[in-house]
């Protein structure tokens, strides 16, 4: 028995290591074949979209060997194809939608809701905070930001909105003598101090600083993600490093993360201060410190000390999110509206009547009552978006096969672009689609368009939950400049040099000409 037992043993260690082999060999060889098999089927569906030929292994990335402008046009010429369009980037399929029928099993999915690898260049500087993160994660912080964006927290915000556009009206007065300027940078200063307040918290006067180290590290970090994402060769972070531009795009990053990093550490302070202070406000303080910790960074630190237990840098990348979203995307809709009155002097004209009808006395503060009577500012903010959306794409991974437009099967793990430019400009939806006209969102004729023809702020579950902040920031800052001023430019609609860094930027700015209104001190 024993002397079986010591042979029968001494047999299969003996001839483990074989079996051991062969173990992970047929592994190794069936994940092979079932991944294979996956991607074999995922190409074949993936083929029969309609799409430009491209060359083996490459794809169509020569086609985006580009910059940021060049890779926009690019997208934009790719949708002359038809609304549901297949490209390669090197072994990446992706999707390009462009037309509200095409999108509309994408954004009324509730399991299609993960962003595409795209936006993995934005985790260095933004984390999975709520833009980047998926499943649990993304529903939590969703659920508890949504409280931030209620009309009365937001309503308080008001009076930071309606200083900050006072302080760009003084800011103004000296260019408005009919000389061409760029207004451009006026808007991103204005905006930085809003975001600041508003999000942190936190003064920063950049209006008083034209020299922004925040803004310029952001813009040109704008740029290099747009172009690391369509460029295959750079998605490698060895290459990426060798290519030089790593070190540059760690030194913006460092610039922006220490902005945020120093606002969480001063408002921790204060915050714990006013907590633990046993001093009885007065009601005028009161007043003032609820306005004060109403900012979105102090939701965080309240949320830090509850249930929900946020690391610093859990809400370091809630905060650059913010800010990301709520600055550079509300910089370019101030500057595309001011342009398109600037070319059309008679709307601009009912928008001045209708702020001269409102605000009266030019001296008292904007209220939200005020805000709701905008109701033609609205609609010119609204046609501006569709023609100039902040974000002209969003992209998305398929996680669940998904059938778009004329039954065409998009298979797992495909990314889609959906093309907000495009969509916007459906001649179905938007007779005469590249005519600036405001009276398309007259509730009559906005009623009766397809939910998903007009998405400049996203649709379906992760639409942009600031797009009421969004709103009223631009109604409040616009009224004030156009209370005071005229404005005209030179530029015609197809002259404008457009580039999607990220935004939908000019690419050299806005110049326009203005004057001070008649009447107006």
């Amino acid at each position: 028995m024993s002397e079986f037992g010591v042979a029968y043993g001494g047999s299969v260690w003996s001839s483990g290591p074989g079996f051991m082999t062969y173990l992970v060999t047929t592994i190794l060889i069936t994940s092979l074949l079932a991944w294979y098999i996956k991607r074999r089927r995922m190409v074949a569906l993936v083929n029969l979209l309609p799409g430009p030929n491209g060359y083996p292994i490459i794809g169509n990335a020569l086609d985006m060997n580009k910059d940021s402008q060049g890779i926009f046009k690019q997208l934009i010429k790719y949708t002359e194809l038809g609304d549901v369009i297949r490209i390669w980037i090197g072994p990446v399929p992706m999707i390009i939608l462009s037309s509200a029928k095409a999108v509309e099993a994408l954004f009324s999915s509730r399991v299609n809701i993960d962003k595409s690898r795209e936006y993995d260049a934005l985790h260095p500087w933004l984390g999975t905070g709520l833009l980047n993160s998926t499943g649990s994660k993304w529903q939590s912080r969703r659920k508890m930001l949504t409280p931030a964006f209620h009309f009365k927290i937001l309503d308080n915000f008001i009076d930071v909105f309606d200083s900050q556009a006072c302080k760009l009206v003084e800011k103004l007065r000296g260019k408005a003598d009919g000389h061409l300027f760029n207004i451009y940078p006026h808007f991103t200063l204005c905006a930085l101090d809003i975001i600041c307040e508003t999000a942190m918290g936190r003064t920063v006067n950049a209006q008083d600083n034209e020299n922004s180290e925040y803004v310029r590290a952001v813009t040109r970090l704008g740029e290099m993600i747009v172009e690391r994402a369509f460029k295959a060769w750079l998605h490698n972070d060895i290459v990426y490093w060798l290519s030089g531009l790593s070190k540059e795009h760690d030194t913006h990053i460092n610039v922006l993360h220490k902005f945020t990093r120093d606002t969480i550490k001063e408002r921790r302070a204060l915050y714990h201060q006013l907590k633990e202070t046993t001093h009885i406000p007065t009601e005028e303080e009161k007043l003032l410190g609820k306005k004060k910790l109403l900012a979105f960074l102090d939701l965080l630190l309240e949320a830090s000390d509850g249930e929900s237990a946020l690391t610093d840098d859990d809400i370091r990348e809630e905060v650059d999110t913010f800010m990301f979203e709520g600055h550079d995307t509300t910089t370019v809709a101030m500057n595309w509206a001011l342009y398109f009155l600037a070319r059309h002097p008679d709307i601009q004209a009912r928008v001045h009547n209708e702020l001269d009808s409102i605000l009266g006395d030019r001296e008292r503060p904007v209220t939200s009552s005020d805000l709701r009577e905008m109701k033609y500012l609205e609609m010119c903010i609204k046609e501006s978006l569709r023609l100039l959306p902040s974000v002209p794409t969003i992209g998305r991974v398929i996680r669940e096969e998904l059938t778009v437009g004329d039954n065409l099967r998009v298979p797992v793990g495909g990314d889609i672009i959906i093309m907000l430019y495009k969509i916007h400009r459906d001649p179905e939806h938007f007779p005469d689609p590249e005519k600036f006209d405001p009276d398309r969102f007259l509730p009559e004729n906005a009623s009766k368009r397809h939910p998903f023809a007009y998405v400049p702020f996203s649709a379906g579950a992760r639409n942009c939950i600031g797009q009421r902040f969004a709103l009223m920031e631009l109604k409040t800052v616009l009224a004030r400049v156009l209370q005071q001023y005229r404005v005209e430019s030179d530029t015609s609609f197809c002259d404008l040099q457009l580039t999607a860094q990220l935004v939908l930027r000019p690419v050299d700015g806005n110049y326009i000409r203005m004057y001070p209104r008649s009447g107006v001190e």
